[in-house]
């Protein structure tokens, strides 16, 4: 029997160096080319996460910016001493302030264009002074103004909220002070606005707020000036613009309700029901403060989202979820060229290797194998690995795009840690600012009234004289106690521990707040045994001025502060106990964070430093709810000190 002959096509020398090469290198390559249209498809998917997340960062970074400057601008009209004159009408006859006040207010509304209103309103509710003009310098109309003057204002929440002492912040809302500016079309981020409502303080006495200082701002300056995001930009592209479809929108703190969209009709819309009906989504922006959502169909189109909390009213701002999203076919369309070029590509190089040697398959091999291992190393994260490949074909040069890729990856993470680190000063720079900033506003226009007063030889110069003289020693000694407060919190000092009775700093404690107790009306009860210590007594007595400062604000209309200290199985426990307001909470998770205050002044450090203080001595420090339900329990436990 004859053996089996195959074909002479197949026995062929060239045929069988055919197939060799193909199985030498063909195979390989094509390996390659699955690997990196893989990778280049992972790596894109993490580019547009990056940059959708950096986005979403920057914009609700840019609208908390926004907001606190707005804030800042109606606060700084309620903290000039202009604004309580009109108020109280001090000038008399001789001197008519409400009129220089419209003044300003006009010019206010005419520069910063992004204000529709702001008035000033008396402490009974009703309008003082209003400008008089739009930001196109029309004269409001006289029903408009009529409305105004008519107007009961107590019945509005922002204006209760600020007698209390507080800046009330009125979210996205149509408002009835003013007409829509639309009202042909109702969904027009025109009618709607947002609005700032802050004290206006005695300047005599900085505790009694006279009136209400309210800025109505048009909501379309967050439609079209700030929700419009930056598109990032790939080189190499037909066209640079890779998110043609790139849009934000932005929700109210419920992460529900849309109040700001390209399409205005979408307006009060809620996500989670009919007709866009998108839980996940809600869900999602409800888990975490930063992140991506997860993938949606929004009319029909696949979407990919990041979203950002901008900051929440405890910050200053409104809690509201800023999102930045981009059509699915603009993320991938790059992918899929890619794709369609390594598909062509690989189908050249199969004919190629056809007619290609066994010495080139040969040399081609090691590279590609090498390419492949540091490749599997740089998506490890080894961001060092280098291709070490020296040809010159196109191996070569891909080897050279992943070495370029690689370092701009390196670089890129340096960058990110030095931009934190940079963020981190930039915060502390800007909360020291901030602070600063605002003492200093009233005391230069108190100055510059001193100036004109002393020009003019006004018979009011003594008494502006004594009121300046007042003022400007406040809020000199509230920047002393600013800086004290940022120096004691950076840690800035020398500890100096030494042996002596706990009880005796808190009866100092007690002794140097008692006229301030007596005028509140609390009553002070104490419950002190000798409990012998070693810290250093400073720093304890800071604590202390700290806790029974802030039991004592919390009791403004009087009641019982219940001091205590006991000594008992080698520990000393310190107790501060108060009949005030009480925390929620949600507060109380957030009183040792730095900067966060429930007060509308203050750096917000005090309690920051205390647990840092009390932490250096080796103890513990807590902040309760009052045992019986009411008020707060502050509780501090040291190690007793052998006498």
């Amino acid at each position: 029997m004859q053996g089996y002959n195959p074909p002479r096509m197949i026995r062929r020398l060239s045929t069988k160096w055919v197939l060799t090469a193909l199985a030498a290198v063909a195979l390989p390559f094509l390996g390659f080319a699955w690997y990196v249209d893989d990778q280049v498809a992972k790596w894109n998917a993490t580019y547009v996460e990056y940059d959708l997340l950096s986005l979403a960062g920057e914009m609700a970074d840019r609208l908390d910016s926004e907001i606190h400057e707005h804030q800042l601008d109606v606060e700084l009209w309620g903290a000039t001493p202009l604004t309580e004159w009109a108020i109280g009408d001090f000038g008399g006859d001789e001197v008519r302030f409400a009129p220089m006040l419209e003044a300003g207010f006009n010019h206010f509304i005419g520069t910063r264009r992004h204000y529709d209103l702001i008035l000033a309103v008396d402490a009974q509710g009703q309008l003082v002074v209003a400008n008089s003009k739009d930001p196109q310098g029309n004269p409001l109309s006289r029903d408009v103004l009529d409305n105004l003057e008519a107007h009961d204002f107590t019945v509005e929440s922002w204006f209760q909220t600020a007698m209390r002492g507080e800046v009330a912040l009125v979210d996205h809302h149509r408002s009835n002070l003013l007409p829509p500016k639309n009202p042909s079309t109702g969904s027009h981020p025109e009618n709607y606005h947002i609005g700032f409502g802050v004290p206006i303080r005695s300047q005599l006495d900085p505790t009694k707020v006279v009136g209400v200082v309210f800025g109505l701002m048009n909501w379309s300056h967050i439609q079209h000036d700030l929700l419009r995001p930056v598109r990032p930009s790939i080189p190499g592209r037909e066209t640079p613009d890779l998110y043609r479809s790139v849009y934000a929108w932005l929700w109210m703190s419920d992460a529900d309700t849309i109040i700001g969209h390209k399409d205005a009709d979408l307006y009060t819309t809620r996500v989670s029901e009919p007709p866009i009906s998108l839980p996940s989504m809600v869900a999602a922006a409800r888990s975490k403060d930063w992140g991506m959502y997860p993938g949606y169909s929004f009319r029909g189109v696949m979407k990919t989202a990041a979203f950002k909390h901008c900051a929440g009213p405890d910050k200053g701002g409104f809690g509201w979820v800023l999102g930045v999203g981009v059509d699915d076919p603009d993320i991938f369309a790059m992918v899929h060229d890619l794709h369609t070029l390594l598909i062509g590509a690989t189908l050249f190089a199969l004919g190629v290797v056809v007619a290609g040697t066994v010495v080139v398959a040969r040399r081609t091999t090691r590279p590609i194998l090498l390419l492949k291992e540091q490749t599997e190393r740089i998506a490890a994260g080894d961001l060092e690995a280098r291709v070490d490949v020296k040809s010159g074909d196109e191996l070569g040069d891909l080897a050279q795009s992943f070495n370029h890729m690689t370092r701009e990856l390196s670089e890129s993470r340096k960058s990110l840690v030095k931009a934190e680190k940079d963020a981190a000063w930039r915060e502390m720079a800007r909360q020291v600012a901030h602070e600063i900033k605002n003492p200093l506003t009233p005391i230069s226009l108190s100055v510059d009234l001193l100036k004109r007063a002393r020009d003019e030889k006004s018979p009011q110069f003594d008494s502006i004289f004594d009121r300046t003289v007042d003022l400007v020693q406040r809020q000199v000694d509230g920047m002393r106690r600013i800086a004290s407060d940022f120096s004691a919190f950076a840690g800035a000092h020398k500890t100096a521990p030494s042996a002596f009775d706990a009880r005796a700093v808190l009866e100092e404690v007690l002794d140097l707040n008692a006229a301030w107790a007596d005028e509140l009306g609390v009553t002070v009860e104490r419950s002190l045994a000798s409990a012998p210590v070693f810290v250093d007594r400073g720093e304890l007595r800071r604590v202390l001025i700290n806790l029974v400062s802030n039991s004592l604000e919390a009791m403004s209309r009087g009641g019982k502060l219940f001091a205590g200290v006991r000594a008992a199985d080698g520990k000393v426990e310190i107790t501060i106990r108060d009949t005030g307001v009480g925390i929620s909470t949600e507060v109380r998770a957030r009183l040792f964070e730095p900067y966060f205050t429930t007060r509308t002044g203050g750096t917000g450090l005090g309690l920051a430093i205390a647990r840092r203080l009390v932490e250096e001595m080796a103890g513990e420090i807590q902040i309760l709810p009052g045992p019986d339900g009411q008020g707060t329990l502050a509780r501090v436990v040291l190690s007793e000190h052998a006498a």
